[in-house]
């Protein structure tokens, strides 16, 4: 198989016991960080820095069965972004169709985190997305969830983060032009090569199932390890149970 079909693998996976951890900031505190054919996307005039702890299954090429994938914790580090010269392309496996409205719109990746050697080096080389091996344990007590993360990347600043978290209340749907659905619903991430080169991917999922969410943080370097502060906004916490996602490969952003 060559590198030209590897990058155009299609992968599906479930995403499961997912926090979304979301600070408000200014968006000069997001821009710098950002390649220069980024641009912040903001709601209500703020930029959003979101810390997404959760857990990959069933993470195997397109066509394979679940029980043929594999399991990957995950510590990501996002903030959300818009690129109007994105191509319009036809895409039958993932999301919504390129040139529908704000396809364009979606997540950057400042850093991921995974407990898993293949996932963790796949991703890196074929995809060319920041991750970062790390050890991991994610514990269900009935609702409540406990995370763990401890990076140990050869090379790679330290980041660890711990926290408790739950759902509350009933579950619901975003509503259109919300919060939510600005945090949640994107069906594209972009990343960068080392070379410079913009690159996405196209996500398809349905819809997140959401609930408030109770959230206890103990330690958090994620901030920190990415070069920012700490932000001292208050925390927008949501929690899903996950959805089951089919991502498409790995295309150049012409």
């Amino acid at each position: 198989m060559s590198l030209r079909s590897l990058l155009d693998l299609p992968i599906d996976m479930g995403w499961r016991h997912v926090l979304f951890a979301n600070w408000p900031v200014d968006p000069a505190v997001v821009d710098p960080h950002l390649p220069e054919s980024l641009t912040v996307d903001t709601y209500e005039g703020r930029a959003w820095l979101s810390v997404v702890p959760f857990t990959n299954v069933a993470v195997r090429p397109r066509g394979l069965p679940a029980w043929a994938g594999f399991r990957l914790p995950e510590l990501n580090l996002r903030t959300y972004v818009t690129h109007e010269g994105a191509a319009a392309r036809a895409d039958g496996d993932a999301g919504p169709r390129d040139d529908a409205p704000a396809a364009d719109r979606g997540v950057y990746f400042f850093s991921l985190d995974a407990d898993g050697i293949l996932g963790v080096t796949g991703a890196r080389v074929f995809h060319h997305l920041p991750y970062y091996f790390a050890s991991m344990s994610m514990r269900s007590d009935g609702s409540r969830i406990a995370f763990e993360s401890e990076r140990w990347h050869p090379g790679a600043r330290p980041c660890d983060f711990d926290a408790r978290y739950r759902p509350v209340g009933d579950r619901f749907r975003f509503e259109p032009g919300s919060l939510d659905e600005f945090l949640t619903e994107r069906y594209r991430y972009y990343t960068e090569t080392p070379g410079g080169e913009l690159r996405y991917a196209q996500i398809r999922h349905r819809p997140w199932p959401l609930y408030e969410a109770a959230v206890d943080v103990g330690e958090n370097g994620v901030f920190e390890t990415n070069g920012f502060a700490t932000p001292e906004s208050e925390p927008v916490f949501r929690y899903s149970p996950g959805v089951d996602v089919a991502a498409s490969g790995s295309r150049s952003v012409e």
